[in-house]
Protein backbone atom coordinates (compact mmCIF):
# COMPACT_ATOMS: atom_id res chain seq x y z
CA UNK A 1 0.00 0.00 0.00
CA UNK A 2 1.53 3.12 -0.82
CA UNK A 3 -0.71 5.04 1.94
CA UNK A 4 -1.39 4.25 6.05
CA UNK A 5 -4.97 3.15 4.62
CA UNK A 6 -5.82 0.16 1.93
CA UNK A 7 -7.95 2.02 -1.08
CA UNK A 8 -10.54 -0.81 -0.92
CA UNK A 9 -11.52 -1.55 2.50
CA UNK A 10 -10.44 1.40 4.63
CA UNK A 11 -8.21 -1.12 7.11
CA UNK A 12 -5.34 0.74 8.53
CA UNK A 13 -1.75 -0.76 7.98
CA UNK A 14 -0.23 -2.12 11.12
CA UNK A 15 3.00 -3.45 12.01
CA UNK A 16 1.98 -5.94 14.59
CA UNK A 17 5.69 -6.97 15.43
CA UNK A 18 6.14 -4.41 17.75
CA UNK A 19 6.55 -4.42 21.84
CA UNK A 20 3.75 -5.64 23.74
CA UNK A 21 3.46 -2.67 26.09
CA UNK A 22 2.73 -0.61 22.58
CA UNK A 23 0.07 -3.27 21.58
CA UNK A 24 -1.32 -3.33 25.16
CA UNK A 25 -1.88 0.25 25.18
CA UNK A 26 -3.50 0.11 21.48
CA UNK A 27 -6.05 -2.57 22.96
CA UNK A 28 -6.74 0.01 25.69
CA UNK A 29 -7.50 2.81 23.25
CA UNK A 30 -9.57 1.19 21.33
CA UNK A 31 -11.43 -0.60 24.33
CA UNK A 32 -12.07 2.67 26.28
CA UNK A 33 -11.39 4.88 23.42
CA UNK A 34 -8.92 7.39 24.90
CA UNK A 35 -8.99 9.57 22.28
CA UNK A 36 -11.37 11.75 23.46
CA UNK A 37 -14.40 10.09 21.95
CA UNK A 38 -15.05 8.79 25.46
CA UNK A 39 -15.24 11.84 27.59
CA UNK A 40 -17.16 13.48 24.40
CA UNK A 41 -19.79 11.13 24.37
CA UNK A 42 -19.90 11.17 28.48
CA UNK A 43 -20.48 14.80 27.98
CA UNK A 44 -23.38 14.42 25.45
CA UNK A 45 -24.52 11.76 27.49
CA UNK A 46 -25.02 13.26 30.91
CA UNK A 47 -25.27 17.23 30.26
CA UNK A 48 -27.30 17.18 27.13
CA UNK A 49 -30.14 14.56 27.23
CA UNK A 50 -31.02 13.23 24.12
CA UNK A 51 -28.67 14.50 21.86
CA UNK A 52 -26.69 11.49 21.82
CA UNK A 53 -29.37 9.41 20.52
CA UNK A 54 -30.58 12.24 17.98
CA UNK A 55 -26.86 12.19 16.81
CA UNK A 56 -26.73 9.22 16.06
CA UNK A 57 -29.87 8.80 14.08
CA UNK A 58 -28.85 11.53 12.40
CA UNK A 59 -25.48 9.75 11.15
CA UNK A 60 -23.57 11.87 12.86
CA UNK A 61 -21.66 8.28 14.51
CA UNK A 62 -17.78 8.91 14.11
CA UNK A 63 -17.37 11.73 17.41
CA UNK A 64 -19.05 9.70 20.18
CA UNK A 65 -18.78 6.02 21.38
CA UNK A 66 -21.16 3.05 19.63
CA UNK A 67 -24.39 2.71 22.14
CA UNK A 68 -23.48 -0.92 22.26
CA UNK A 69 -19.74 -0.47 23.15
CA UNK A 70 -20.78 2.57 25.91
CA UNK A 71 -23.51 0.36 27.37
CA UNK A 72 -21.39 -2.72 27.60
CA UNK A 73 -18.64 -0.63 29.32
CA UNK A 74 -21.20 1.26 31.80
CA UNK A 75 -23.02 -1.44 32.71
CA UNK A 76 -20.40 -3.63 33.11
CA UNK A 77 -18.67 -1.11 35.59
CA UNK A 78 -21.86 -0.19 37.53
CA UNK A 79 -22.44 -4.29 38.16
CA UNK A 80 -19.02 -4.51 39.75
CA UNK A 81 -19.67 -1.24 41.96
CA UNK A 82 -22.88 -3.15 42.62
CA UNK A 83 -21.26 -6.60 43.42
CA UNK A 84 -18.66 -4.92 45.26
CA UNK A 85 -21.20 -2.72 47.43
CA UNK A 86 -23.54 -5.82 48.18
CA UNK A 87 -20.76 -8.19 49.10
CA UNK A 88 -19.28 -5.76 51.70
CA UNK A 89 -23.48 -6.13 53.14
CA UNK A 90 -23.89 -2.49 52.48
CA UNK A 91 -26.69 -3.52 50.45
CA UNK A 92 -28.73 -5.32 53.13
CA UNK A 93 -31.86 -4.07 54.02
CA UNK A 94 -33.23 -4.36 57.74
CA UNK A 95 -33.24 -8.26 59.11
CA UNK A 96 -31.15 -9.48 56.82
CA UNK A 97 -27.70 -11.68 57.68
CA UNK A 98 -24.16 -10.27 56.13
CA UNK A 99 -22.88 -13.90 56.01
CA UNK A 100 -26.07 -15.14 54.76
CA UNK A 101 -27.80 -12.71 52.62
CA UNK A 102 -24.69 -11.14 51.32
CA UNK A 103 -23.09 -13.73 49.07
CA UNK A 104 -26.29 -14.01 47.63
CA UNK A 105 -27.29 -10.54 46.73
CA UNK A 106 -23.61 -9.99 45.55
CA UNK A 107 -24.18 -13.43 43.08
CA UNK A 108 -27.46 -12.08 41.83
CA UNK A 109 -25.80 -8.69 41.09
CA UNK A 110 -22.85 -10.07 39.20
CA UNK A 111 -24.25 -12.64 37.25
CA UNK A 112 -28.13 -13.03 36.96
CA UNK A 113 -28.86 -9.13 37.25
CA UNK A 114 -26.94 -8.31 34.05
CA UNK A 115 -28.35 -11.08 31.73
CA UNK A 116 -31.80 -9.99 32.66
CA UNK A 117 -31.35 -6.27 32.10
CA UNK A 118 -29.39 -6.93 28.69
CA UNK A 119 -32.37 -9.22 27.68
CA UNK A 120 -34.89 -6.39 29.03
CA UNK A 121 -33.57 -3.75 26.34
CA UNK A 122 -35.47 -4.53 23.78
CA UNK A 123 -38.31 -4.61 26.04
CA UNK A 124 -37.85 -0.99 27.23
CA UNK A 125 -37.42 -0.54 23.68
CA UNK A 126 -41.14 -2.16 22.57
CA UNK A 127 -42.99 -0.13 25.16
CA UNK A 128 -41.24 3.08 23.43
CA UNK A 129 -42.79 1.87 20.17
CA UNK A 130 -46.11 1.72 21.81
CA UNK A 131 -45.88 5.27 22.74
CA UNK A 132 -44.27 6.54 19.58
CA UNK A 133 -45.27 4.42 16.76
CA UNK A 134 -44.49 6.17 13.99
CA UNK A 135 -40.83 6.05 14.62
CA UNK A 136 -39.04 2.53 13.72
CA UNK A 137 -37.87 -0.32 16.38
CA UNK A 138 -34.20 0.50 15.43
CA UNK A 139 -34.57 4.17 17.08
CA UNK A 140 -36.37 3.27 20.25
CA UNK A 141 -33.33 0.31 20.85
CA UNK A 142 -30.76 3.48 20.25
CA UNK A 143 -32.95 5.50 22.98
CA UNK A 144 -32.92 2.71 25.26
CA UNK A 145 -29.36 2.24 24.48
CA UNK A 146 -28.14 5.14 26.34
CA UNK A 147 -30.75 5.76 28.04
CA UNK A 148 -30.23 2.86 30.07
CA UNK A 149 -26.40 3.36 30.11
CA UNK A 150 -27.85 6.85 31.90
CA UNK A 151 -29.64 5.23 34.39
CA UNK A 152 -26.17 3.00 35.33
CA UNK A 153 -24.45 6.26 36.16
CA UNK A 154 -26.98 7.53 38.01
CA UNK A 155 -27.50 4.54 40.50
CA UNK A 156 -23.65 4.03 40.59
CA UNK A 157 -24.15 7.58 42.62
CA UNK A 158 -27.37 6.23 44.61
CA UNK A 159 -25.96 3.14 45.79
CA UNK A 160 -22.58 4.01 48.10
CA UNK A 161 -24.99 5.88 49.56
CA UNK A 162 -27.67 3.33 50.78
CA UNK A 163 -26.25 2.54 53.85
CA UNK A 164 -25.73 5.85 54.78
CA UNK A 165 -29.04 7.49 53.35
CA UNK A 166 -31.03 6.24 56.80
CA UNK A 167 -29.03 7.99 59.25
CA UNK A 168 -27.72 11.34 57.83
CA UNK A 169 -29.93 13.75 55.59
CA UNK A 170 -27.09 14.82 53.37
CA UNK A 171 -26.45 11.46 51.78
CA UNK A 172 -30.20 10.94 51.52
CA UNK A 173 -30.56 14.37 49.39
CA UNK A 174 -28.16 13.37 47.31
CA UNK A 175 -29.85 10.56 46.54
CA UNK A 176 -32.90 12.09 46.02
CA UNK A 177 -31.11 14.60 43.26
CA UNK A 178 -29.79 11.52 41.15
CA UNK A 179 -33.72 10.04 41.09
CA UNK A 180 -34.66 14.00 40.12
CA UNK A 181 -32.07 13.98 37.53
CA UNK A 182 -32.61 10.98 35.82
CA UNK A 183 -36.60 11.34 35.53
CA UNK A 184 -35.48 15.15 34.09
CA UNK A 185 -33.17 13.62 31.80
CA UNK A 186 -36.29 11.50 30.57
CA UNK A 187 -38.47 13.78 29.81
CA UNK A 188 -35.58 16.00 27.96
CA UNK A 189 -34.89 13.24 25.98
CA UNK A 190 -38.23 12.41 24.81
CA UNK A 191 -38.59 16.02 23.59
CA UNK A 192 -34.91 15.76 22.01
CA UNK A 193 -35.65 12.75 20.04
CA UNK A 194 -39.49 12.40 19.45
CA UNK A 195 -40.66 15.88 19.00
CA UNK A 196 -42.67 15.35 21.85
CA UNK A 197 -44.43 18.52 23.79
CA UNK A 198 -43.53 19.16 27.72
CA UNK A 199 -46.54 17.35 28.76
CA UNK A 200 -46.70 14.97 26.02
CA UNK A 201 -43.22 13.78 27.30
CA UNK A 202 -43.97 14.31 30.76
CA UNK A 203 -47.27 11.53 30.44
CA UNK A 204 -45.31 9.22 28.16
CA UNK A 205 -42.72 9.45 30.51
CA UNK A 206 -44.66 8.28 33.82
CA UNK A 207 -46.69 6.05 31.37
CA UNK A 208 -43.24 4.10 30.13
CA UNK A 209 -41.32 3.97 33.45
CA UNK A 210 -44.56 2.38 35.34
CA UNK A 211 -45.26 -0.32 33.18
CA UNK A 212 -41.15 -1.29 32.55
CA UNK A 213 -40.80 -0.81 36.66
CA UNK A 214 -43.89 -3.92 36.88
CA UNK A 215 -42.26 -5.99 34.16
CA UNK A 216 -38.94 -5.33 35.79
CA UNK A 217 -40.22 -6.25 38.94
CA UNK A 218 -42.17 -9.03 37.70
CA UNK A 219 -38.85 -10.31 36.07
CA UNK A 220 -36.64 -9.95 39.40
CA UNK A 221 -38.52 -11.75 41.30
CA UNK A 222 -39.36 -14.84 39.39
CA UNK A 223 -35.76 -15.15 38.67
CA UNK A 224 -35.17 -14.68 42.66
CA UNK A 225 -37.65 -17.17 43.78
CA UNK A 226 -36.62 -20.05 41.00
CA UNK A 227 -33.06 -19.26 42.03
CA UNK A 228 -33.92 -20.06 45.63
CA UNK A 229 -35.74 -22.87 44.53
CA UNK A 230 -32.73 -24.14 42.68
CA UNK A 231 -30.40 -23.60 46.05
Amino acid sequence: MEDAFCPRCGQKDIDLERPILELLREVVEETFEVDGRAARTLRALLLRPGELTFEYLQGHRRRYTPPVRLYLIVSVSFFLLATWLASRGLLLEQGQELSADAPQQARFLGDQLPKLMFVLLPVFALLLKLGYRQRLYFDHLIFSLHFHSTAYIAMAVMLPLEDVSGRHWLPLVAQLLAGIYLLAYFVIALRRVYGSGWLGASLKMVALLLAYMVILSGVIESTSSFLIIAD
